[in-house]
């Protein structure tokens, strides 16, 4: 059976078809709104990724975490301890690079230190000393300047490992005498 709305003004109840002139209508029951208790953030597993385009100008410095990429222009130093750097196309850096990782596809006239990897893009170019512990050049980059290449002391130990290993005597393949 289809119930019929009547509107009705506020502090007086709903009234239905049901509901005889002079008897008191039945009470309609509220809805509750369900709560989420969901304790997590959306964002925890997307990893904070910082840009700023070409058309930023800087005096001073930046520092970062995460993923950063920068398209401006600066005169200053850029620092991070575990982040991941990009020199976009347009970025023109005049100082000192320090970060976990860096990638340069614009124009760096300072010192690059990283931890892990550096790479020099086609098209870039790195006026500068560079130490890193892996170093890709491509074809058409720039790259004037010192660079120190030295793995790290767990490659270090592999490498190592692996050179003893072959010094060891080989083993003897038969039955046993």
């Amino acid at each position: 059976m289809l119930k019929k709305f009547i509107p009705q003004k506020p502090g007086s109840g709903p009234i239905t078809d049901e509901a005889e002139p002079g008897e008191i209508p039945p009470i309609a029951k509220a809805v509750e709104p369900k709560t989420l208790t969901e304790n997590q953030s959306v964002m925890a597993d997307i990893p904070n990724k910082n840009s700023l385009a070409n058309d930023v100008e800087i005096k001073g410095s930046i520092k970062f975490a995460n993923e950063f990429t920068f398209d401006g222009k600066i005169e200053g130093e850029i620092t991070s301890n575990d982040g991941i750097l990009t020199v976009g196309e347009n970025g023109s850096v005049q100082g000192e690079v320090k970060a976990k990782s860096v990638i340069v596809m614009g124009k760096v006239n300072g010192n690059i230190t990283v931890q892990e990897r550096c790479e020099l893009r086609s098209r870039s170019q790195l006026i500068g000393d560079l130490r890193a512990t892996r170093l890709i050049i491509e074809e058409g980059a720039t790259f004037v300047g010192k660079s120190e290449v030295s793995p790290n002391k767990n490659m270090l130990k592999e490498l190592g490992a692996k050179e003893l290993s072959s010094k060891e005597k080989p083993h003897e393949i038969g039955a046993p005498r």
